[in-house]
């Protein structure tokens, strides 16, 4: 899931704040003499009632291969089942009580404000909020090499030194999971849209000036925000334009792509300057970019990709790779690729800034990259006698958000002309997946385990639900001028001292607690526990009046189902939607719809895939060479299970199972919900 630019903008982030490459024929198996050796691939997203559909069509062959030698299973997702919450899962071997990451935003209890989840940004720099020890660094304690790649919930990455390049949870050089920018000299209504910025230009003799817009630097008064100046010059006569950015000039024909082109923002703060030069930098702040000319004319419309942090230069402040300058090793081996933790642009697409030509076009870029990331570090640890190699791969995620429409004839955007055209994009790239699958398994030989696993499964996303409405219209959240009965921003109207609950995030709802927020009225203890169980009951029994169906599937209770010594700041409840349903954008930024518009309302964006239900009806898959010794795997198993084929003892924290070992049950008991 991408949250919008908006969404980023309220947890405050402010970072400085301060042609297909095909997978030909391998060249044979490799082998290493001794040692065990661990190849996990992460698919995002891949769905086990899918991935079992097209392996009986015959379109997976190398996943029936796998799965036929060894194992296939359901993979037992996360509470929620979120990315980010997800793979803290596979990583610790923890429920999100263990390792604090309950949802893509969290909050301050003192003042309600938001935050994203994974990682906070301060004077200091940047720094992870991910709980827990990984499993990797328990196998580096044990010297035994690792590499993991692009996996989420890391960033910054944990100290290491196998190499390693974070994931999603890495931002843009704005702060941001990913800010487009839009240039057109078509008059524009409304300003920004989410996750993008639109930038009205006007060209005067076939040109136009403009500024590619980075990040504040500095703070308070002193704040500035620096700039990269561009020209275009466009051909009066033929669809071409020229673009300079800095040193680079290129030319574009309409409906071209750049490769990644350099951008460098000059600094101007001194206080940055010293900052930069503390970390070894020049008083530049270097990011890469992509153009796309969608129009040149009768309308000029150039689309930028959001400003990645350049490979070849470590960021200030904070860290995309390990060891210091691998980023830079890896970009001379495959080439410049995206950083930012989220790359597909579905906001782009969401607000119709690209089509879904296009779309699948720079989400073909994001594939590429990977594949050479993914054989190039493959190589490397093929000459290892010893050693983990991780992988994630992103594309069946966002492909499945924003053509899950597609997938369900019942879904309001599913339109028959454009089912004709994309109606086969989420089946065709499981054949890709199935493609890098294959290149492995030819290449690793039978000595090394492989696991291959989602971190949950997709279902079709029809109708929204404005949970904060709902706690309204219920007496649960008060408002100060009760003749306002919307809110468009975060909060807005809110009377703290006499709300007892609020939802913020996708999938969290929390008690208004006393001595735990900063305006609360609900006592602990008695009052606190009768309000969960009444919060509980009215949720579960919601329908929803146009269908006739239940809403919400399960509201659990995170007493229930969480341990660890995190839980002190997990939601009071998890709210698990239906199949369809899922709660709205609005209510995952704090804001309360207008009531008499109802509580729900048909999800009319591209973005009609998701997985944030309820845990028990989206798990992942668990794919494996050798046979699976246990009828319901979950997330938190394989951590242990990595370390077992090693040897190595799990850790007291970790809550799972060896997938791979007959015996008594040993996992915890608020993961039974999931098995």
């Amino acid at each position: 899931m991408r949250m919008g630019r908006r969404t980023c903008w309220i947890a405050g982030l402010a970072i400085f704040g301060l042609g297909l490459l095909v997978l030909g024929p391998s060249s044979g198996p490799a082998s290493a003499a001794g040692g065990k050796k661990v190849l996990v691939l992460g698919f995002d997203g891949m769905d086990p009632n899918l991935s079992k559909r097209l392996m009986e069509e015959g379109k997976l062959p190398n996943f029936k291969r796998l799965a036929d030698g060894g194992g296939f299973s359901k993979l037992g997702t996360s509470i929620p089942p979120q990315s980010p919450v997800a793979w803290s899962n596979f990583i610790t071997g923890q429920n999100p009580g263990g390792h604090g990451i309950f949802d893509f935003v969290a909050r301050t209890p003192e003042n309600y404000l938001p935050f994203l989840s994974t990682s906070v940004t301060d004077k200091k720099g940047t720094r992870l909020l991910r709980r827990g020890t990984a499993f990797w660094e328990i196998l580096e304690d044990h010297g035994i090499w690792n590499s993991v790649l692009r996996v989420p919930s890391n960033y910054p990455p944990v100290d290491m030194k196998g190499p390693s390049l974070s994931g999603m949870g890495t931002p843009d050089i704005l702060g941001t999971y990913g800010t487009f920018s839009f240039y057109t000299t078509e008059p524009q209504v409304g300003g920004d849209v989410e996750g993008g910025k639109i930038i009205e230009v006007k060209m005067r003799n076939n040109m136009i000036e403009s500024s590619l817009v980075g990040p504040r630097i500095g703070e308070g008064g002193d704040a500035v925000k620096v700039e990269a100046p561009f020209t275009v010059w466009v051909d009066p006569e033929e669809a071409v334009a020229k673009i300079r950015v800095g040193d680079e000039e290129f030319v574009l024909a309409q409906g071209e792509w750049s490769d990644w082109k350099p951008v460098e923002f000059k600094v101007m703060s001194k206080g940055m300057e010293i900052l930069l030069s503390l970390v070894g930098q020049t008083s530049s702040l270097h990011s890469i970019a992509r153009f796309y000319l969608k129009e040149a004319h009768p309308e000029f419309n150039l689309y930028v990709s959001p400003l990645n942090f350049d490979p070849f230069y470590s960021p200030p402040g904070t860290s995309i790779c390990t060891p210091d300058g691998y980023s830079k090793k890896l970009a001379k081996e495959i080439g410049y690729f995206y950083t930012q933790g989220m790359a597909e642009d579905t906001w782009a697409l969401n607000e119709g800034r690209l089509n879904e030509k296009e779309f699948l076009q720079q989400s073909e870029f994001v594939l590429q990259e990977r594949i050479r990331m993914f054989r190039c570090e493959l190589e490397h640890f093929l000459q290892k006698e010893q050693a983990l190699y991780f992988c994630y791969f992103s594309t069946t995620d966002p492909l499945s958000h924003m053509f899950g429409r597609f997938m369900d004839p019942g879904h309001p955007l599913n339109y028959p002309d454009e089912f004709e055209k994309y109606g086969d994009v989420i089946p065709h790239y499981y054949t890709r997946m199935d493609s890098v699958l294959g290149y492995a398994l030819d290449r690793v030989g039978e000595g090394t385990t492989v696991m291959v696993l989602s971190d949950h499964g997709f279902t079709s996303y029809r109708r929204s639900f404005h949970l904060n409405t709902w706690l309204y219209e219920n007496g649960y959240i008060q408002l100060r001028d009760k003749r306002k009965k919307s809110s468009g921003e975060f909060f807005v109207n809110v009377d703290w001292r006499k709300t007892r609950a609020y939802a913020l995030g996708i999938n969290c709802l929390y008690l208004n607690l006393k001595g735990r927020e900063g305006y609360g009225i609900v006592k602990p203890g008695y009052e606190a526990d009768q309000l969960l169980a009444e919060l509980v009951e009215k949720l579960e029994a919601i329908t929803d009046p146009k269908t006739g169906e239940q809403a919400i599937l399960r509201v659990y209770r995170s007493s229930e189902v969480y341990s660890g010594d995190a839980i002190e700041s997990a939601p009071d409840l998890v709210v698990g939607y239906n199949a369809g349903y899922r709660a709205s954008w609005e209510t995952a930024l704090g804001k309360i719809p207008n009531p008499e518009k109802g509580f729900f309302g048909d999800n009319l964006k591209k973005w009609s895939g998701d997985h944030c239900m309820a845990a028990e009806i989206i798990p992942g898959v668990l794919f494996t060479n050798k046979p699976l010794r246990i009828p319901d795997p979950s997330l938190v198993d394989l951590a242990p299970t990595i370390l077992n084929e090693f040897g190595i003892e799990k850790t007291p924290e970790m809550i799972g199972r060896n997938v791979f070992a007959e015996g008594p049950e040993t996992g915890s008991r608020v993961e039974s919900v999931m098995r």
